[in-house]
């Protein structure tokens, strides 16, 4: 250490799988776990079968689901490789103000924002009226 050399960092021992020869990876410490917010079997339930009624129609083509740590997403196309048409977002920080369930359209809009998945899906279920004159 007196000649300007660093003193030499300890070596990590990893047991080796007998198996494979290949260190074993070290179990994650729960301290280490970051929570996701994510849709429930119901709210599930009642997005997927939303989701089939718009493909049986024609409608929708394409979803995807992204779980992050503050909201959950549900994205639905008109094809994949667009933009989503519409995004369900579920934001539990917003549950006691606004309702933690919005839809937002490509544009940002937000169509309908409550407390209730079923009523706020609604906005995107209606019946098209037909016009006779």
């Amino acid at each position: 250490m007196t000649d300007g050399q660093e003193p030499a960092t300890p070596a990590v021992i990893l047991p080796l799988r007998p198996d494979t020869r290949t260190p074993v990876q070290p179990p994650v410490p729960p301290s280490s776990f970051t929570p996701q917010i994510s849709f429930d079997r119901f709210e599930l339930n009642a997005l997927l079968s939303l989701y089939g009624r718009k493909v049986a129609d024609g409608e929708w083509r394409d979803y995807a689901m992204d779980f992050m740590k503050d909201r959950a997403v549900f994205s639905v196309f008109r094809r994949s490789a667009e933009y989503p048409l519409y995004r369900i977002e579920k934001n539990p920080k917003l549950a006691r103000r606004q309702g933690a369930y919005s839809v937002i359209t490509a544009a940002g809009q937000v169509l309908k924002r409550g407390h209730e998945l079923s009523r706020v899906l609604a906005v995107l279920d209606k019946p098209v009226r037909l016009v006779v004159s």
